[in-house]
């Protein structure tokens, strides 16, 4: 296995992405940590996953503050003794206006804690432990807008994986000398749930036929396409890949 009893944690995983990425590290050989804001969430994918993985552990957690995240990483090295591979997956639009004139400041500041300030935080308590153990892998989950443009967010969420590039680049090169490498994956439109399926399928018949002609492959990507890239980014095979954003977009971005 590409990742047999490496300790992964994988913050907003209790759905959606997050979960599909979880699943596929667990799949590798991984022992998984299930990260979400949602309490319930939390305890319904841990007792899904312990259907068919041994190791999985579950933490209630807001991303966005520092107490809460240095606790979950303290829980985790308490239990398993280490952190081998850190995924940044809690994000996204959440639930915001996509309009410049409808976002109010409270959507922006939502968003980019969310994505960026959460990114941010994780980083910060996971490298020491990484530091201290010879070495780890962060993978972030961007987007395609964050180097190009957004198909159904707005300029928060732009602006907040534009930061999480620019931060993934950053801590790449000052870690590496540790053995640490950071990457991440920018996916483009990716139907993880009943919100970007209902905003989907709310643009008009023309507007997704213009979506898919800029794609190559034609198709929108899923769950699982994602999760591939992040096992590959976080195991030995990607052993000399570092401050890279892997897009995962069907070739979008060629156009």
């Amino acid at each position: 296995m590409r990742l047999k009893n490496r300790i992964a944690i994988v913050t907003g995983s209790a759905q959606g992405m997050g979960y599909a990425i979880a699943h596929a590290l667990a799949e590798a050989g991984a022992k998984i940590v299930l990260c979400d804001i949602s309490k319930e969430g939390v305890e319904k994918a841990v007792d899904e996953f312990e259907n068919d993985f041994e190791h999985v552990l579950g933490e209630v957690v807001d991303v966005t503050k520092r107490d809460e995240v240095r606790r979950t990483v303290g829980n985790v090295v308490q239990k398993w003794g280490s952190i081998d591979v850190l995924v940044n997956n809690a994000g996204g639009a959440l639930h915001t206006p996509h309009l410049l004139q409808e976002i109010e400041e409270k959507d922006w500041d939502l968003v980019v804690d969310v994505n960026l300030k959460g990114t941010f935080l994780f980083c910060q308590a996971v490298i020491p432990v990484m530091v201290e153990k010879g070495g780890g892998t962060i993978v972030n989950i961007s987007a395609l807008a964050a180097h190009w443009r957004a198909s159904l967010a707005g300029v928060q969420y732009t602006a907040a994986k534009a930061g999480v590039e620019g931060l993934t680049r950053q801590l790449a090169y000052d870690w590496g000398i540790h053995g640490i490498r950071v990457n991440s994956v920018a996916p483009t439109v990716t139907i993880t749930g009943e919100r970007i399926k209902s905003l989907w399928d709310a643009k008009e018949e023309k507007e997704r036929e213009k979506v898919l002609s800029q794609i190559p492959l034609r198709r929108l990507s899923t769950p699982t396409e994602i999760a591939s890239a992040v096992v590959f980014l976080a195991s030995d095979e990607a052993s000399y890949i570092t401050g890279i954003t892997l897009d995962v977009s069907g070739g979008r971005y060629l156009r």
